[in-house]
């Protein structure tokens, strides 16, 4: 079955630091893997299917189309981000791995990657804190979301579910 991507090119170099000019190569399987891993665990399989079915369809209409453009997209722009940061200045070619480096810029180090992909991260839990309370709030309008059975992957409501409190 072909991956329905809840976000464009467009989308994501028009809300993020990515330039106009990078290759859609370079970043869309970071787009996929943030969706795959971020999105289906918010929004658990049966809402997941059912968004990429209408995308593929061409059928996303109301209150799932409101749900993809003000609250799904905002995190997958994010969650992509801090994906593809810590690889975009390599590339795997014949000759091993390289580093790309231009005559009119410097380098970063890992720690400013680091800061970014950091940062890129706190972007996303705002939106997926965003996304959860709406979710939430107007799950009598999504079905699909609390109807997740057996081995499908039931939505994570927790949008730090790594942090300990004491």
């Amino acid at each position: 079955m072909a991956t329905a991507l809840f976000i464009s090119r467009t989308d994501l170099v028009k809300n993020s630091i990515i330039d106009g000019s990078v290759d859609t190569d370079k970043f869309i399987q970071f787009i996929k893997i943030a969706q795959e891993i971020h999105i289906t665990n918010y929004l658990g399989s049966k809402l997941y299917d059912k968004i990429s079915a209408d995308i593929i369809a061409d059928a996303l209409a109301g209150n799932y189309l409101t749900l993809v453009t003000d609250y799904i997209q905002p995190m997958l722009i994010h969650f992509a981000m801090v994906e593809y940061l810590p690889f975009a200045a390599y590339q795997v070619k014949n000759g091993g791995v390289s580093k790309h480096s231009s005559e009119n810029s410097e380098s970063v180090s890992k720690t400013e990657i680091d800061f970014l992909v950091e940062k890129q991260r706190v972007f996303s839990e705002y939106y997926t804190r965003r996304f959860v309370d709406y979710i939430c709030f107007k799950s009598n309008l999504f079905p699909e979301y609390n109807a997740n059975q057996d081995s499908d992957i039931y939505p994570e409501k927790d949008t730090n579910p790594s942090n300990w409190v004491l």
